[in-house]
């Protein structure tokens, strides 16, 4: 087995003898190191714990979308979902809308069919996975809408309509434009989303107090 190391992604290569156990070296992978594990056109891919503005992101979509989705689905964070066809390939998105049906499953991985949104928060020191490698992975895996967060530019990529293994349609816009959600009836607000290099409105406030009290 081979590594390779770009920004905050490890990505191990298992020789071609092996590949029927990535599923497992996935697993010891996750429990030895902590780390988020994917398999990803057949490379094991290993993700560190996302940063807080990272995290920030999320629970800001997620807070939007929880009251506004249909009884019908629901959000899941840290959900895997399995690339049809396919007896290995699996990605963890951010955050996953899907079948409320989902959660009553002991099993681990959402099936083709069950979801409806993939969103995906790029990382301070993200390769082009998010933003390139992923978009043709999600439309061979049918997801019906996959929204990517930039928060090192502080833009958004909305990619919808998959046929064939591509998105028809992409969308861009940038902090403080609007996502229409179609197909889920949902629109969500970007202004204010956090930007990596930034300080937060804790950290200005902060130093707002101590220019006062000085």
């Amino acid at each position: 087995m081979t590594s390779t190391v770009e920004g905050d992604l490890v990505t191990l290569i298992m020789p071609e003898a092996d590949m029927h156990s990535l599923r497992r070296a996935a697993e010891l992978a996750e429990e030895a190191t902590g780390l988020r594990a994917e398999i990803i056109r057949g490379v094991l891919m290993m993700s560190p714990t996302p940063r807080l503005k990272h995290a920030r992101v999320i629970n800001v979509i997620n807070r939007q979308l929880v009251p506004a989705l249909p009884a019908e689905l629901e959000t899941f964070q840290v959900a895997s979902l399995a690339l049809p066809r396919d007896p290995e390939d699996y990605a963890t998105p951010d955050l996953l809308v899907a079948d409320s049906a989902v959660g009553e499953s002991d099993d681990w991985l959402v099936e083709a069919g069950s979801s409806e949104l993939a969103v995906e928060v790029v990382s301070v020191s993200n390769s082009t996975k998010d933003t390139r490698e992923m978009v043709s992975w999600y439309a061979e895996a049918d997801v019906p809408a996959y929204l990517v967060i930039d928060p090192r530019q502080g833009n958004w990529t909305l990619h919808t309509a998959p046929r064939a293994g591509a998105y028809q349609g992409t969308l861009h816009g940038v902090y403080g434009d609007k996502i229409s959600l179609e197909r889920l009836g949902v629109t969500l607000e970007t202004e204010g989303l956090p930007r990596y290099g930034e300080p937060g409105e804790a950290g200005q406030r902060e130093r707002r107090g101590g220019r006062q009290g000085g």
